[in-house]
């Protein structure tokens, strides 16, 4: 630790203070969590929240994921399960099992993310706090300018971001403007310690790289604190694009509650290419189910192509991009998609895309054998409802004797008795209310 770092001030309870005032919806909740992973940001964040609760008569909790991808893990959660305890902090571990084959960073980012966000909305906890700092953001936007990225890849990570789902906790951030060295000191100064996580010191990875770039880069005035204003200033002008995007998608799409997107195409035409990218990827994210926009240089060669009028389907974003006479239809690809989720009574999320519940069933893709039968007993109205590209990518409810349900062609399996099942389509919390079809 460098001498500067050393002589670091703690961050001081008003200073929090004033951080947390700026999320109001922080300040109106009974009870709030935090994700404390044992690291040093972290557990500088659930002290300083803990402190800040209290006298405000506001529960709070500290959620641990014990991710199983290193053999210290468990050890890890419980060291911290026992500082929380000498605090009298609430505590809970999470435990992830279920670990894929590739691309296992992603993978472990949206598992501990599904699993803090799944727990709080099964106790109807509105906020969850995480404890991204000054560093994390200017990596983030360094990462981004790596990339190409534009405006949105430049405005980092956001302070605040609403629910990812209806009940799901809004995500906030207070400490992106705090350095990490003073987050240090918070906890020097409340003797507390932390853990030190083997991977942030591994250059094979792209975050640890670029933190070793730092002290080449600041002759030139690129330092953390300078990335990070960048990425507030971007996030302005995020804010200013995402309102023209939101009214291009209103005034030019149409969403079908099986997931899908009709967009015409002269509403594209017309827009100014900063704001129909945006709307673009907007559209991408929301069928395909990601919670990250696409590439700037591939959602740049789509635009092209589409501009252009060039006829074929593309894919991106997890998407089927069809152009069509009067419209260009967006669904879902069949690659990649999750399979059989079973259901609950808490909502849970399927493939990225619907918050799902219901007792006793679940849920899953449509398949190709099941299409064909429905053919047989449905009328041509029913399956007027959704383009023949949307169909096998449609959500239908299974039971223990097969197909149960299908919401989006009205169809319910004769005889059968239905639960009470919800399946929601998620864009409707993000996207203009206008460009809903039902």
């Amino acid at each position: 630790m460098t001498g500067a770092q050393q002589d670091a001030a703690p961050l001081f309870p008003p200073e929090f203070d004033a951080l947390m005032a700026a999320v109001p919806r922080a300040g109106a909740a009974s009870a709030i969590a935090v994700a404390v992973s044992g690291g040093l940001d972290s557990m500088a964040l659930a002290l300083l929240a803990d402190r800040w609760a209290r006298p405000r008569g506001i529960a709070i909790t500290a959620l641990t994921v014990d991710h199983g991808l290193r053999p210290e893990s468990a050890a890890e959660a419980a060291a911290v399960a026992g500082w929380m305890a000498a605090r009298g902090i609430d505590h809970h571990i999470l435990a992830w099992s279920d670990h894929p084959r590739g691309n296992l960073q992603a993978e472990a980012r949206r598992a501990r993310y599904g699993l803090l966000e799944n727990w709080c909305a099964a106790r109807r906890i509105p906020v969850l706090l995480l404890a991204h700092h000054l560093e994390d953001q200017a990596e983030t936007v360094l990462l981004r300018l790596g990339r190409g990225s534009g405006v949105y890849g430049l405005a980092g990570m956001s302070a605040e971001a609403a629910p990812a789902w209806p009940g799901a906790p809004a995500r906030v951030r207070p400490l992106l403007g705090v350095a990490k060295a003073r987050l240090a000191a918070t906890l020097r100064s409340a003797g507390q310690d932390w853990v030190e996580d083997p991977s942030n010191r591994d250059p094979a990875f792209a975050r640890v790289r670029a933190r070793s770039v730092w002290p080449k880069l600041a002759p030139l005035g690129i330092t953390p604190e300078r990335l990070a204003r960048t990425a507030r200033q971007m996030a302005r002008a995020r804010s200013a694009l995402d309102a023209e995007a939101h009214a291009l998608i209103a005034a030019a799409g149409v969403f079908g509650d099986g997931g899908w997107c009709s967009l015409r195409p002269a509403g594209l035409e017309a827009a100014h290419e900063e704001v129909g990218l945006r709307a673009l990827a907007l559209l991408l994210m929301a069928v395909g189910g990601s919670g990250y926009p696409p590439r700037l240089e591939r959602l740049e060669r789509l635009w092209a192509h589409l501009r252009a009028g060039r006829p074929g389907a593309m894919t991106l974003g997890g998407c089927r991009i069809i152009p069509a006479e009067a419209a260009l239809l967006i669904v879902r690809e069949t690659r990649g998609m999750q399979g059989k989720l079973v259901l609950g009574d808490s909502p849970q999320i399927w493939d990225g895309r619907f918050v799902a519940s219901g007792v006793g069933v679940a849920v899953d893709r449509l398949r190709p054998g099941a299409m064909m039968a429905l053919r047989a007993v449905l009328p041509d109205s029913a399956l007027r409802r959704v383009p023949a590209a949307a169909r096998q990518v449609l959500p239908a409810v299974y039971d223990g004797e097969g197909l149960l349900a299908v919401p989006s062609f009205g169809y319910q399996r004769p005889g059968a008795h239905m639960p009470e099942v919800t399946l929601d389509f998620l864009p409707r919390q993000h996207l203009p209310a206008a460009a809903f079809s039902w």
